[in-house]
């Protein structure tokens, strides 16, 4: 059968068409289906256009270099994989949900995926790339943008609804059969085990971590539980390890090679007490560890080709007795191996040890408010993708909180007594009303600030990835009191106002202030 050709100029260029067996096609038909998902039922913060920049400019990118490289036109699977899986990963801070047809970054997500494509023809070892594409090209943007211009794919990514357990379905369904097909499940397998149980030791040694998809600091349970189940790792493991190009060709050597990457994963996880430190170290092992995977087969040939690796290893420790203590011998050196790992781990996690961000409070006084003069609070539903049950009962809580904290600031201020300010304060709001006491107690005068709510929206405010916080839209009026030394009132003035008033939780149990951003309306 004669292979069909285009004409480019005065020549023609053999065409080699998409191959429906190709794995490649199976694993981007599972990436684009996560893509729809995420859109439109789990609030991903990625449009069309930029997921359409990513692999239209990776697919040029291949088409060009593939052609200089062989003189064929050649269809790029292998490029519009490595863009569909950089828009997968990639997010802009500042994007919100919802925004389908936007275009804002758009050069972001197409200069990362046609840089992805380029390394694997750039970086070449024995006449194969070295790197996963869109994991290097990501590493790199991660880390040279940073957090304040580009973020990867949350841990966590909504409730446990139907579409949450479709997605899962589609990935580890999808990811169990393109691997087993490939021979690479037991890869896989090694490498969740190995990280799972590194992740236990980190866990118990008292690792906590912040997410903006979390009010509070991810600690413990929760946090072992969000990792080993999260669709981004599960994703990294099924379609990134994996690739067939980057890996051993012993099925020993890609067991130990997993297993390995999974312990060398816990280790660059250990010390990031926030999950965009924590994500960009997961993807960077793989980086670290890519260009190791030849030693692997050097040093760990199959000796039995047909057996999986676990077996294989098992064969080769038994193979490599020699004596009466070989067994003795090689017990020992698991046995420091382990021990090695476990106070590496610990060792590791120092700097992201529980708690974070607590502030014991040194005195509380009680406040007397009644809800019933605050208004109805309006919910955003960007409040609804945190994992956080947020009805109208907690809001309505959640708003007498807040005029608590604001009270309570003000009999600190009229009384110049900033001890009562950790309890319902903190970060810059606490800074704040601490140079207020200290400049009024110079002058002997303080004015103090009575807020009356007409109308509160709460939403979700975040800085980054590094934790979540609840904020309300308030509008209403505020009564400005000026009190001499002694705290008695000598002038009273009112304003309207249109504010956000920034709350997080502390200590699992207290919602304080942290943030107040006010402007007049008149």
């Amino acid at each position: 059968m004669t292979s069909p050709t285009v004409r480019m100029g005065a020549r023609r260029v053999p065409l080699v068409l998409p191959d429906r067996r190709d794995p490649r096609l199976h694993t981007a038909a599972v990436i684009i289906s996560i893509h729809v998902i995420g859109i439109t039922t789990l609030g991903f913060r990625v449009s069309v256009p930029q997921i359409l920049s990513a692999i239209v400019t990776a697919a040029a990118v291949d088409v060009v270099a593939t052609l200089r490289k062989t003189g064929k036109l050649v269809w790029p699977a292998s490029g519009m994989l490595t863009g569909s899986g950089v828009a997968l990963i990639l997010r802009l801070p500042a994007m919100p949900a919802g925004d389908y047809w936007s275009w804002t970054g758009w050069h972001f997500f197409a200069g990362i995926a046609g840089i992805s494509v380029l390394t694997k023809y750039l970086i070449r070892f024995r006449g194969e790339h070295l790197f996963n594409p869109s994991n290097i090209g990501l590493v790199v943007a991660f880390l040279v943008l940073g957090s304040e211009v580009v973020e990867p794919l949350d841990f966590w990514w909504a409730p446990l609804d139907f579409w949450m357990v479709l997605a899962y379905a589609i990935i580890v369904g999808g990811g169990i059969a393109i691997t087993r097909r490939l021979d690479l499940l037991e890869m896989a397998v090694a490498y969740w085990v190995t990280l799972a149980a590194g992740l236990g030791v980190l866990v118990a040694s008292g690792h906590c971590m912040t997410a903006a998809w979390s009010v509070d600091p991810v600690c413990g349970t929760r946090f072992w539980t969000v990792l080993v189940t999260s669709p981004e790792i599960l994703i990294f493991l099924l379609f990134m390890i994996t690739d067939p190009k980057t890996v051993p060709r012993g099925r020993l050597a890609r067991f130990a090679f997993a297993a390995t990457l999974g312990l060398g994963t816990t280790l660059l996880i250990a010390p990031q007490s926030v999950e965009f430190g924590a994500k960009v170290a997961l993807l960077a092992s793989l980086v670290l560890w890519s260009p190791a995977r030849g030693l692997f087969d050097r040093l760990l040939w199959d000796r039995v080709p047909g057996r999986s690796g676990l077996a294989s290893l098992m064969d080769l420790a038994t193979e490599r007795r020699r004596g009466p203590l070989a067994g003795l011998t090689q017990g020992v050196l698991a046995s420091s191996f382990l021990v090695l790992a476990v106070v590496g781990i610990i060792a590791a996690g120092g700097p992201a040890r529980a708690p974070l961000d607590s502030v014991a409070p040194a005195q509380v006084i009680e406040v007397d408010i009644d809800p019933a003069t605050l208004p109805p609070v309006e919910i955003d539903q960007s409040v609804h993708s945190l994992n956080l049950d947020v009805d109208d009962q907690f809001a309505s809580e959640l708003a007498a909180n807040l005029a608590e904290n604001l009270a309570i600031e003000a009999e600190a201020v009229r009384r110049g007594d900033d001890t009562l300010l950790p309890a319902v304060s903190g970060e810059r709001r606490l800074a704040e009303l601490q140079t207020i006491i200290a400049g009024a107690t110079a002058d002997e005068s303080r004015v103090v600030s009575f807020y009356h709510f007409e109308s509160l929206y709460l939403r979700v405010q975040t800085e980054g990835q590094s934790g979540a916080a609840l904020a309300f839209e308030g509008t209403g009026t505020v009564e400005l009191v000026t009190y001499d030394a002694s705290g008695e009132e000598q002038s009273r003035s009112e304003t309207r106002f249109a504010s956000t008033f920034v709350m997080r939780l502390f200590d699992a149990e207290r919602w304080v202030t942290v943030h107040v951003f006010t402007t007049p309306s008149g």
